[in-house]
């Protein structure tokens, strides 16, 4: 049988299905799954996994829809079925494959979710459920901030931990805000990179400035006084400058001007933030009102990229100009094939 851990987000349920591949020498493969896998795509992966003896995470499994879902329970049982009988072929999707009798199966599903689809019975009885329960994030922290070369790590982990959970509660609930376990290790992974660029510098400043200088793009206007109050009770009497490169401010208000805009300090400070965003996400939002500037930040930073002859691209897209398809890639119905 495989497993299903189920549990809210950042819980480690994927995670935990690699860890235990690795500690007992398997290959763990991850997909993850959306409403456009159909039972053939679903079949085919089950192939390749029955073939290698691999094992398969199909993340969001309740993703997949209802009809699909009961499909993928013979494909499965038909797996298990072989296992048992200790047969070294199975039949998927009407052609008879080698097996090898390692491969393991394991869902991981966010049970409650919008778009989720509730699994049917049949394909329940075929894994394992284990329920995961939120791990301990004071732990976690202390960990990678050991990992990243942290000395003081269980004073600062507990001061980290005690300031997410404080802004959890006492900060307006916005769509954007992220206090979770995600959010915990990409923070870390930054203050793990500011410590190696300022050895010197004691490690509370580090974690100070790493907490400051990456929620403050993100917090709205009205929550700003509460989040710096906030560090300020966390971190008493501690105040240390911005990491600042005034060269590359100056190309930015450069660019502003040439733009015909006004060169104001808030608008180049929201610039910079978006540099610094740009070096530690693989994608950022900019969020605001009509009006307050968003096209005018990535635009200025485009033009100082420009000055600075970095040969910069954007591509505009105006998604609702666009189907869903076009936008994110479809699996093509006639070659099973991902089309972008």
């Amino acid at each position: 049988m495989g497993g299903a851990p189920a549990g809210p987000a950042g819980t480690g349920k994927t995670e935990t299905t690699k860890d235990l591949g690795k500690a007992i020498g398997m290959m763990v493969y991850v997909f993850n799954c959306s409403e456009q896998m159909d039972f053939r795509s679903c079949g085919n992966i089950y192939k390749g996994l029955a073939q290698t003896g691999a094992w398969g995470c199909f993340d969001e499994f309740n993703r997949i829809t209802v009809e699909v879902l009961s499909v993928v329970a013979t494909q499965v049982k038909s797996v298990l079925d072989s296992i048992k009988a200790k047969k070294k072929t199975c039949v998927l999707l009407g052609d008879e494959v080698n097996l090898i009798s390692t491969v393991g199966m394991f869902i991981t599903m966010n049970p409650g979710y919008a778009g989720r689809a509730e699994l049917p019975e049949n394909l329940k009885a075929l894994f394992r459920p284990c329920a995961m329960v939120v791990p301990d994030f004071e732990l976690i922290c202390e960990i990678n901030l050991i990992a990243e070369g942290f000395q003081s790590a269980r004073i600062l982990a507990r001061k980290f931990i005690t300031l997410y959970s404080l802004c959890k509660e006492l900060l307006s609930k916005q769509d954007h805000y992220d206090w979770g376990l995600r959010a915990i290790k990409s923070l870390l992974v930054v203050a793990g990179s500011l410590k190696r660029s300022d050895r010197n510098r004691p490690e509370d400043q580090v974690l100070m400035r790493a907490l400051r200088d990456f929620n403050t793009p993100k917090i709205v206007t009205e929550d700003t006084s509460i989040f710096m109050g906030l560090i300020g009770d966390l971190f008493p009497a501690l105040d240390v400058p911005r990491k600042r490169n005034l060269d590359f401010e100056k190309t930015v208000r450069q660019a502003a001007l040439d733009l015909k805009l006004q060169p104001e300090d808030n608008f180049i400070l929201k610039v910079v933030q978006l540099v610094e965003l740009l070096e530690v996400r693989h994608s950022v939002f900019i969020i605001g009102l009509a009006g307050t500037g968003k096209s005018e930040v990535w635009k200025t930073l485009y033009k100082a990229y420009s000055n600075m002859k970095l040969k910069p691209y954007f591509n505009d897209i105006e998604p609702k100009a666009v189907t869903n398809d076009e936008l994110f890639g479809v699996i093509s119905a006639t070659t099973r094939e991902w089309v972008d």
